[in-house]
């Protein structure tokens, strides 16, 4: 091995497991790969469903313009991500998309009853996932708070000038 070999070789800094970035993908995925069964069965990619949730969190407390827009700043995705994701839900008949009338350009989206429905077979699925994985509620809990504050953190860095 050469001296320039072993220098990069010892820098932990460099080490694919010692970067937070790598953790926190390889987790995302795992968790993905875990709900798969239950999208499965709802005929849901995961993405999809992530929208299905804005929409039923909507339904309770709906936002001033429930646009494509608005949706797309709530799960942090742009319009030409979210498009085709919203195509295929109204597709499946979940969703429905209009026009608004004062302004062509802005899209509103609603649920359709089936969209609706599908809240109600998500609660078991979801419950039965959870009470499989093994993992400790208190501790997953605790995580979700500190990767809140992380992400809260690091958006505010992205909007300094």
């Amino acid at each position: 091995m050469s001296e320039e070999s072993r220098a990069l070789a010892a820098d932990p800094e460099l080490l694919l497991d010692n970067q937070l970035c790598f953790r926190l993908y390889a987790a995302s995925r795992a968790i993905i790969r875990g709900y798969r069964p239950m999208l499965d069965a709802l005929g849901l990619t995961y993405p999809q469903y992530l929208v299905m949730l804005v929409l039923w969190e909507w339904q309770a407390e709906p936002p001033a313009q429930p646009s494509v827009k608005t949706l797309g700043e709530r799960l942090m995705l742009d319009s030409g991500t979210l498009t085709p994701l919203l195509k295929r839900l109204e597709q499946l008949g979940l969703i429905q998309r209009r026009r608004a009338r004062h302004d062509e350009r802005e899209v509103h989206i609603g649920l359709t009853p089936a969209g609706l429905a599908m809240r109600e077979q998500v609660l078991p699925l979801r419950q039965r996932l959870l009470c499989g994985s093994g993992l400790d509620p208190n501790a997953l809990g605790e995580l979700h708070g500190r990767l809140g504050d992380l992400l809260e953190q690091l958006l505010a860095l992205g909007s300094r000038p």
